[in-house]
């Protein structure tokens, strides 16, 4: 068996710098990876947001029910819960490489035939299945990608996928607003995401399979040709000795003993984020009328949807440079602050503009690490099947959130239901504290052990 030096960084010669055609190899192979996976990213952000800018407009098309309305804001998330674990489990047990590609086939035809739906089931079911690629997405994207990272400047790499995701989001404000006077216009508004799919797809074929996964499988030779091919930084030894560690890979070992506190910190972190910004995103105009602002909503949503843009790039930058426990535990404060503030003062105008602009920027700014965290708690055996399990209990959160937050305004108003969403971010705080392991610049399975250690 050919074997390579168990070093970190491992190159074509050696002990020798990588040389041009490496370094020109590895530059084009990282350079697709990551438009490939920013673009897959940036898709979930825009069905979201376009479904908050054609909301109203299909409600009254398909004489939707409130039920009906919650149901089709919340379908893609709850897609999200089955897609995430599944092709998570798929991706580990088969390969990321297949997976990669099948999910955005998927996405691409549920994003034409919303264009065709005649009721609401319709596009609830629709948009379920969506959801359901779109978690295969969270579950392999994200974890390939870290998977041929650098050690250093990691976190800024990967953060960078949240950018792609709110940018997404903006995007598709920005066609809602218009399409919003065109009659039938929120058909086109849904469906155009069939384009970005249709980019995404081309760029997917010819993408390599994981050295780390192929490792985790003791397909050593594969690994080393590609370890060699491309001066991928791996620490081998702990790869290997992860691999001789993880006895049963799959969604039982999720809850051993080893791994349970990964398990618990990335999936309450990550649905503690997303709830309150899911919610209040999809029902903005909702939100906006019950605090006597409705005529300032759709210019509203705008400023919100690019004030994320800002928080994400803003999370983005500074990731590695202070830390993932300091980008993450101080903003869940403050951000939940900031709601219970909306919630307490909403007839003031100044505290409801200024607290829902902290939310936005601080909550966008901590969602960089949903890209992150996720991705360094769990081993190679574990990553996509754990990444896949964490974005589906976010997306069960989200869910419950993007359910009920319509019958919560009808029910017991805007003051009611931000002060849950203040005490979300209060509970994503306090499980952060105790449990959000210190990451940075370690390598993949060195930051997956950190993560399994108390105090880490």
């Amino acid at each position: 068996m050919a074997t390579t030096p168990t070093t970190e960084h491992q190159f074509d010669t050696p002990g020798a710098p990588p040389s041009p055609e490496l370094l020109r190899e590895r530059r084009r192979l990282h350079t697709k990876l990551k438009l490939a996976t920013q673009i897959g990213e940036g898709i979930d952000g825009y069905i979201i947001g376009g479904i908050g800018m054609a909301m109203g407009a299909l409600t009254t098309d398909l004489h939707l029910s409130t039920v009906m309305e919650g149901l089709v804001g919340a379908s893609p998330l709850i897609g999200i819960f089955f897609g995430g674990p599944l092709f998570g489990r798929l991706a580990d047990r088969y390969g990321r490489r297949p997976v990669f590609l099948v999910d955005m086939l998927i996405f691409l035809i549920g994003s034409v035939l919303q264009f065709f739906v005649t009721d609401g089931l319709q596009l609830f079911l629709i948009r379920m299945v969506m959801g359901v690629a779109i978690g295969g997405e969270y579950a392999i994207g994200a974890p390939l990608l870290s998977e041929y990272a650098p050690r250093k400047g990691r976190g800024r790499l990967l953060a960078s996928l949240e950018i792609s995701w709110y940018v997404g989001y903006a995007l598709a404000t920005v066609v809602g607003a218009v399409f919003a006077d065109v009659h039938g216009g929120w058909r086109w508004t849904l469906a155009s995401s069939a384009v970005i799919a249709v980019v995404c797809v081309a760029l997917r074929g010819g993408v390599p399979e994981s050295a780390r996964w192929l490792l985790s499988k003791g397909r050593r030779e594969e690994a080393d040709a590609l370890i060699r091919k491309y001066g991928i930084e791996i620490d081998v030894t702990a790869e290997l000795d992860e691999r001789a560690q993880t006895q049963r890979p799959g969604f039982r070992a999720l809850f051993s003993r080893r791994y349970i506190r990964g398990t618990v910190f990335a999936s309450v972190f990550w649905a503690a984020l997303v709830l309150p910004y899911f919610s209040i995103g999809t029902f903005w105009t909702q939100v906006f009328d019950a605090l006597n602002m409705g005529d300032n909503a759709v210019a509203a949503l705008l400023v919100y949807s690019f004030t994320a843009v800002a928080g994400v790039t803003a999370g983005c930058l500074v990731v590695d440079r202070i830390g993932r426990r300091r980008l993450l535990i101080p903003p869940f404060w403050i951000t939940a602050a900031a709601l219970a503030l909306v919630a307490l003062w909403p007839t003031s105008t100044p505290v409801i503009v200024g607290g829902f602009l902290f939310f936005i920027f601080l909550n966008a700014a901590s969602s960089a690490l949903t890209a992150v965290y996720p991705l360094e708690v769990f081993p190679t055996s574990l990553r996509a099947t754990g990444v896949g399990f964490a974005t589906a209990m976010s997306r069960v959160g989200a869910a419950i959130g993007t359910f009920l937050l319509p019958m919560g305004l009808d029910r017991f108003g805007a003051r009611f239901v931000l002060l849950v969403g203040a005490a979300v971010l209060a509970v994503g705080a306090l499980v952060s504290q105790f449990l959000a392991p210190e990451t940075t610049d370690l390598d993949l399975a060195t930051a997956a052990r950190t993560a399994r250690e108390p105090g880490a």
